[in-house]
């Protein structure tokens, strides 16, 4: 049976940090809280090392644009770009097909 895929989109947040990133982790524990109870939220995966990724997965363009309002989501934007970040880039990306691979362990 062909499994049906409805395209979604991706937004690709990269980041590199500044040397004080006191509260960060606890603000970005409450972001990943927050946008899973939004509309049109279907999930999230995230690295840092030098340079930080995080891309969050959304059903419509609307859902996001609604995320990026969000009050308590707009006052984590103005702490990342006054405390945070000296530098980041947003990739608003549509995803039309996916594949992943899985090796089974025995």
């Amino acid at each position: 049976m062909k499994q049906t895929f409805k395209p979604y989109y991706a937004v690709i947040f990269t980041s590199t940090q500044n040397k004080n990133i006191d509260g960060y982790s606890e603000m970005a524990n409450k972001m990943e809280h927050l946008a899973k109870q939004q509309k049109g939220f279907l999930g999230i995966d995230s690295a840092r090392n030098e340079v930080g990724i995080t891309v969050s997965y959304w059903e419509t363009l609307e859902d996001i644009k609604l995320w990026k309002q969000q009050s308590e989501h707009l006052e984590a934007q103005q702490k990342g770009r006054v405390d945070w970040y000296s530098w980041y880039n947003v990739r608003i990306c549509k995803v039309e097909r996916e594949y992943e691979f899985l090796k089974n362990e025995l």
